[in-house]
């Protein structure tokens, strides 16, 4: 199920708001539960049951972490928190162990396998050597990525003494099930979470700036990204495009990437005000970035500050001297790549923004002063160029597009100028480029709420639902991750 459907806005969002504002509060977290489980497994009910196991883990290393501790845990009341000053013990560090481990073994074989054992016979196959592993060819489970990075948050905020463990295992299940950021974020960290499970308010300030929330991200997808998708799955599948015309649909996907996800991290955070829940900012007008360090604090922040501080920190951030501060970016960054997809296109993705932040790192200091409209649209060059290893199917795909980026390409066919310069779709193309530069970010203009501004929101939603019903129903970027 996904938010731009009729399903989703006639029947499924209704009866969730009406249980959230009829049933007593101490029903909140299993209705909601309930109803993610609905939500999650609609598609494929067997997929909940991986999720339960998942989360189940996680909950009973957090439970063992307090009990373990020496804490006085008693009846009734809520688990104490782990002193942060105070040794873990060999237990602890094994429940921790068994938290990551659980969850990375799930990513590993839903999503990994298949790549690695590919890429293993591959290499064997170079050295003369035949090596047909088995191909487990399964279905990659929808958001995977995302539930187990916040489940896996649990034990490590836990263990850290940054959040209280939970004892109501239907609180936990709440916390990872949690409909509106579940398939594609933003990635909502425990420590966020822990005090709304257990209190959250209900005002019409929250639930009109979550409807407004709602009302943009819709917009964003059905009416900017969808349109920009539709020129980049025809310039990235033609068999020859002409330097104008790459640009054209690089840029093109670059719009797109931008508000299809933002725009349900939108819709997300929406839902999450609706039901008395505030989400985490993921998207700070990352296209503005004048360096691809800023734009990493710009672009799908809950992922970059995970990363950041389950990853980069751990592995000795900036304080092991300089070498290794460059080491451990471009180990970050490789992996972030890959968190994104089994394929080696996303592996050169992190490799590229992996090195150019630490080049920015040597750098910094050295350079002369560059205007920053210079800088932003050299950083957004440069992240256009790298969403090609990201859009395209396979890497010597997208290696065809990178040369006919720089003029290596031969004159594009007259049919798929015809389909994809349209007037339609050119001021589709600067409309997104204005909103992109000069719009303000649906964060801030959601905190003022004035008559002109709900007007434009609303009719921008009904336009967005009735064309909705004109198109066929896709799926957001983002849920194949």
């Amino acid at each position: 199920m996904i938010f731009s459907s009729h399903l989703f806005l006639f029947y499924f969002l209704p009866l969730a708001l009406l249980l959230n504002y009829t049933l007593p509060f101490r029903y909140l977290s299993l209705m909601l539960t309930i109803v993610s489980y609905v939500f999650y497994g609609w598609a494929n009910p067997p997929w909940v049951l991986l999720m339960l196991i998942s989360s189940y883990v996680d909950y009973f290393c957090g439970l063992g972490l307090v009990r373990w501790s020496g804490l006085p845990a008693p009846r009734g009341a809520e688990l104490p928190i782990l002193d942060r000053d105070t040794p873990r013990n060999t237990t602890q560090k094994t429940l921790l162990a068994t938290s990551i481990i659980s969850n990375l073994t799930i990513l590993a074989l839903f999503k990994y396998y298949d790549f690695g054992a590919s890429s293993i016979a591959a290499l064997a196959k170079t050295v003369g050597i035949d090596l047909p592993l088995p191909m487990l060819h399964i279905l990659l489970p929808a958001g995977v990525s995302f539930y187990t990075f916040q489940s896996m948050s649990y034990a490590i905020d836990v263990y850290r003494g940054d959040a209280r463990a939970l004892r109501n295992p239907i609180d936990f299940q709440c916390f990872v099930a949690n409909f509106p950021h579940l398939i594609a974020g933003p990635i909502v960290r425990y420590q966020t979470m822990d005090q709304q499970l257990r209190a959250r308010t209900f005002t019409y300030e929250k639930f009109a700036r979550g409807v407004t929330f709602f009302a943009i991200g819709m917009s964003k997808k059905i009416l900017l990204a969808n349109p920009m998708g539709y020129v980049a799955d025809h310039v990235f599948a033609a068999p020859a495009v002409h330097c104008v015309d790459a640009w054209y649909g690089v840029i093109s996907y670059a719009f797109q990437i931008y508000f299809d996800f933002s725009g349900y991290s939108d819709m997300a955070v929406g839902l999450g005000l609706m039901f008395g829940f505030l989400f985490v900012r993921n998207f700070d007008a990352p296209y503005s970035s004048a360096s691809v360090t800023e734009f990493w604090r710009r672009w799908h922040i809950s992922l970059s500050t995970w990363l950041r501080d389950y990853l980069y920190v751990p592995l000795g951030g900036n304080r092991l001297g300089r070498r290794r501060t460059y080491v451990n970016l471009m180990t970050v960054m490789l992996f972030g790549g890959l968190w994104h997809g089994a394929s080696w296109n996303f592996v050169v993705w992190g490799g590229m923004h992996g090195t150019a932040l630490a080049v920015e790192r040597a750098m910094r200091g050295r350079s002369g002063r560059v205007p920053r409209f210079a800088a932003v649209a050299l950083t957004f060059g440069f992240t256009s160029v790298a969403w090609v290893f990201f859009r395209a199917e396979t890497l010597p795909a997208a290696l065809r597009m990178i040369a006919s980026l720089f003029g290596a390409g031969t004159a594009s066919s007259t049919f798929l100028r015809t389909i994809v310069i349209t007037p339609y779709h050119a001021m589709m193309f600067v409309i997104c480029a204005i909103v992109v530069w000069l719009a303000p970010e649906t964060w801030t203009f959601t905190q003022t709420l004035t008559p002109r501004r709900a007007f434009t929101v609303l009719a921008m939603f009904a336009i967005s639902v009735a064309v909705m019903w004109t198109q066929i129903e896709n799926p957001f970027l983002y849920f194949r991750f």
